[in-house]
C-alpha cells in the first residue's frame, strides 16, 4: 500500500492543560501506512503562555510549527490559516481540547487508498463520568452522535479531509459541518470510523452545556440558510429513531433521557432564536470553560 502524506492543524486558544499532552499523543502515534508532514498549532490570541510552551516543544520537534493570530476571529479564520499553509495531500483538523488515540490517525487516514473517500472522522468519547445528570446528558448526546454517524456520517471534533479545501466561510461556527459541505459537493464520500477514538469533556454545568449546545444550533441554522446544507443531526426523524432505541436498551435512565431531550431542544430553540430573531450567528463564541478540564493521559 501506497504510504499517504498527512499534515495536522491544531486549533487553539489558551490550551497550556492540554496543550503539551496533545502534542506528545501525536507524536506518539503508531503509523504504518501513513506520514505525518507538519503539525501546525494555529493559536488565536492565546494569553495563558500557550504560544510559549509550543515554542519551547517545536524546539525538539522540527515538524511542529506555531501560527499565531493576534486577534481572535474565531474557530474557522484559524482553520483558514492552516489551510493556506498545508500543503500534504490529506489535512487532519483537532480541536486543541482534545486527546486521539495512538491508532487514530492511521485509521482516520488509511481509508483515503479508497479515491471515493473525501473524509473521515472518529468517535470522539467523553471523560465525563455518567453519574451526575450533566455527564448523562453529554455521554447520551455523544452516542446519539455515534449512533446517528452509523448511519449516516457526521464527523467532529477530529476530521481529516483531502487538500482541496482552500478556504471555509469564516462566519461559520460548525467548520467540520462546512467543510462537510464542501466536500460532498465535491462528489466525494464520507467516513466515519468508530474504532478511531477521541477523547474529550464535554461540559461540567447546565450553563456550559446551554452556551454550547446553543452555539451549535445556531451554526447549523446557519449552514442550512447560507450554504443549503443539513448535517445528520439535524434529521429529526432519525434523531427520534435512535432516542427510543436508546430509551428500550436503557428503560431505567427514563427520567435522565427525558430530560436531557428537553435541555438540547430548549438549546435548539435558544439557537434558533439567536439566528431568526437577534439575527446572531457566533461564531466568536464563549468557551466553555468546564469543558478544558481534559485529564486523560494515553498510554
Amino acid at each position: 500500500m501506497k504510504k499517504l502524506n498527512c499534515s495536522i492543524g491544531v486549533i487553539v486558544y489558551n490550551e497550556i492543560a492540554n496543550i503539551e499532552n496533545l502534542l506528545n499523543a501525536l507524536e506518539q502515534q503508531e503509523l504504518e501506512n501513513v506520514i505525518i508532514d507538519k503539525i501546525y498549532v494555529v493559536s488565536s490570541a492565546s494569553s495563558d503562555g500557550t504560544d510559549e510552551l509550543v515554542q519551547k516543544i517545536a524546539k525538539k520537534n522540527n515538524k511542529i510549527n506555531l501560527i499565531i493570530e493576534k486577534e481572535r476571529n474565531g474557530k474557522s479564520s484559524a482553520i483558514n490559516k492552516f489551510l493556506e499553509v498545508a500543503k500534504s495531500e490529506i489535512l487532519v483538523i483537532e480541536s486543541g481540547d482534545t486527546i486521539p488515540n495512538k491508532d487514530t490517525i492511521e485509521k482516520l487516514i488509511s481509508v483515503f487508498s479508497d479515491p471515493d473517500v473525501g473524509m473521515s472522522g472518529g468517535r470522539p468519547l467523553p471523560e465525563n463520568s455518567d453519574k451526575t445528570f450533566i455527564g448523562y446528558s453529554v455521554n447520551l448526546l455523544w452516542n446519539l452522535h455515534h449512533k446517528m454517524a452509523l448511519h449516516s456520517p457526521k464527523l467532529g471534533e477530529m476530521i481529516a479531509f483531502r487538500n482541496i479545501v482552500k478556504k471555509i466561510p469564516i462566519e461559520s461556527a460548525v467548520d467540520e459541518a462546512s467543510i462537510e459541505a464542501i466536500i460532498r459537493k465535491n462528489n466525494f464520500s464520507l467516513k466515519y470510523l468508530p474504532d478511531a477514538i477521541i477523547h474529550n469533556k464535554g461540559p461540567e454545568n447546565i450553563s456550559d452545556f446551554i452556551k454550547q449546545r446553543r452555539r451549535i444550533a445556531s451554526g447549523h441554522y446557519w449552514l442550512e440558510q447560507t450554504e443549503n446544507y443539513s448535517v445528520s443531526s439535524q434529521n429529526k426523524f432519525l434523531l427520534l429513531k435512535i432516542t427510543l432505541q436508546e430509551l428500550i436498551e436503557n428503560p431505567f435512565q427514563f427520567f435522565f433521557l427525558t430530560g436531557t431531550m428537553f435541555l438540547e431542544f430548549y438549546c435548539r430553540f435558544l439557537g434558533w432564536y439567536d439566528f431568526n430573531v437577534k439575527k446572531k450567528n457566533p461564531y466568536k463564541w464563549d468557551i466553555a470553560s468546564s469543558t478544558k478540564k481534559l485529564k486523560i493521559r494515553i498510554k
